[in-house]
Order: C-alpha cells, then structure tokens, then sequence
C-alpha cells in the first residue's frame, strides 16, 4: 500500500477488515521506530487525531502535528497571483513537510458550495499530488476511510450471524454536515458484501455514483424493520448541495424508532448530540457502540500506517 486515500488504494477490503479484528488483540509492533509521522489538520478533530497519535506511537513512531484551522492560510489553486491573503502555496508547503515526515496524514473538510470541486476532493489530492511521502486521508472533503474501516472491524467483532442486516440512517442535525463519513461507510459496506440499506428523508440521497444499487428507503420506521445494526449519522443534501431541506425531530434515533429492530446494535461515529441526533435512552444502553467504535480508530489507524511502513 502506497497511500490511504479513500477505498480505491485498497486491494482486498475483506482481508484488510479481519486483519484488523486480530491487531485489535496485539496491538504491539515496532515497525515505525526511526520514523516520522507527520499531522496536518485543516479543521478540528478530536478522535482522529488522538487516535492516529496513539497508533503512531504503538508503532515506535515520532509524530509531528500542525493545526492549521486556523493562521495558516494556504493557496491551492495554481498559477494563481498570491497577492491576498495566503501566504503560501501547498506547491512548497506539501514538499517541505515531506522533507521532515516519511508518511503524511491530512484532513480537509468541504466547502459544502462547490459541488463539483468538493468531488474532485481537489483540496486533498492537490495536497497529495505536491507531497513526496506517502499520504494518509484523515477525512477528505468526501471520504473517510479510516473511520470506514474502524466501523467495518466493529461490526466484525458484534456481530452474531454470517450477513447482518445493516441501516444506515440519516438523523437531524442544527447545521450542514459532509456526506464523507456516510460515502465512506457505504463504499466500505458495499465492498464487505453487507445486506445494507440506507434510510434518509427525501432529497437527502447520497451520491448515485457511491450508493450503486443499494436499497433507499425515505421511511425510517421501514428501513430499520429487522436491522441487526443501526448505522446514524446526518449530512447534507447532496442533490441540492449543503442544504439542510429537513430538521424533522421524528428521524433523532430513539428506543421508540428502534422497537422494530432486531434490538439493533447502533454505531455513531461521535462527536453526537445527545437529543438531537440520538437520544440519551440510546446513547446509554447496551445497544451502543460508539466507544467500541472510538476504541477501533486507533486500530484502523495501526493497521494502515503499518502496510505503509511495510513498503518503505
């Protein structure tokens, strides 16, 4: 593996999965020691960057972070005339950072404006055409592989029959959110031929290009009859881009929306709000896994960064 930029850099999704689920048993190696991951956050983060910290650190690794949210304004476009307010083109600033680093992880939200630059990913890939060093997607402004892959070893390691069925809900939320958490989710779901549905209120389907044929259902009381796992998260509209068309209260995931569940496990990639997107009598029963979930971050984040190492 030579970069971690979203599902395509990955070969075989299913064997990566399980290698996961055994490293979250031993999780000990040294193969990092002598070298330098570097952190370069261009929004806030609280999960992935403590996780990818302590993986870094498991693995003998020195890490470096640069919070750039907000004092470090970069240029990406090029042949652009830098006269305004950015000081600094990503031309220098990826090459220099790959001098000091032997991996580089980045995370860049969308503008939520922009449709068709936000699905280029062009902030990330103009990062990753300009670094040197091997580049890791922290969440881009439409994938999050790393939280894909910490959510594919969790429901591994909870599951109690061969091919569960899976939901992935949209919930309310009081601003706009990105879709990269969901896209990735569904990428990674449809890759480990999971019996996934995806249940939203109209105008909030994802991606046609992403969700493929998986089932849409703008009911939620539907989708979620007989799920084993009740996957939540808001976004956007992707048809009417960064929109919030719907606030609708009855979509916040409760223990009255999942009695017609198979007493479905509920996944949250966190942070949530609590009454907002999933109520306190979820968030505190035994049918939530967002610790676990938060616990795999650290896994999914060792598990990539030694297949990098491995290749360097």
């Amino acid at each position: 593996m030579k970069h971690f930029r979203n599902i395509h850099d990955v070969n075989d999704i299913p064997d990566l999965v399980m290698k996961g689920v055994r490293l979250s048993k031993d999780i000990q190696a040294k193969i990092g020691q002598g070298k330098t991951l570097g952190l370069i956050f261009l929004n806030s983060s609280l999960r992935t960057k403590m996780s990818t910290q302590k993986a870094a650190m498991n693995l003998g690794m020195s890490c470096l972070l640069v919070e750039a949210t907000s004092g470090w304004p970069l240029e990406f476009e090029d042949g652009v005339v830098m006269n305004a307010d950015r000081p600094e083109h990503i031309k220098e600033a990826a090459a220099v950072l790959s001098q000091y680093c032997d991996i580089l992880g980045l995370r860049a939200f969308p503008s939520l404006t922009d449709q068709q630059k936000d699905y280029q990913d062009y902030v990330f890939n103009q990062f990753a055409k300009y670094a040197t060093v091997p580049v890791i997607s922290l969440e881009s402004a439409i994938y999050h592989p790393l939280q894909a892959l910490a959510d594919m070893i969790t429901i591994e390691q909870h599951k109690t029959i061969a091919k569960p069925k899976i939901v992935l809900s949209w919930a309310p939320h009081i601003k706009a959110l990105p879709q990269a958490v969901s896209n990735s989710f569904v990428q990674w779901s449809r890759a480990m031929n999971h019996d996934l549905t995806i249940a939203c209120p109209e105008g909030y389907d994802l991606s046609p290009e992403i969700v493929g044929d998986t089932p849409i259902i703008h009911d939620q009381r539907t989708a979620f009859r007989d799920a084993d796992f009740v996957y939540v998260k808001n976004w956007s509209s992707f048809e009417k881009y960064g929109q919030v068309l719907s606030k609708d209260k009855s979509w916040m995931i409760s223990q009255e929306n999942l009695s017609v569940t198979n007493s479905a496990k509920v996944m949250h990639c966190l942070p949530v709000r609590r009454n907002v997107v999933i109520a306190d009598d979820v968030m505190d029963s035994d049918q939530a896994l967002m610790i676990p979930q938060a616990a795999n971050r650290e896994i999914s984040a060792q598990l990539i960064l030694q297949e990098i190492l491995s290749e360097l």
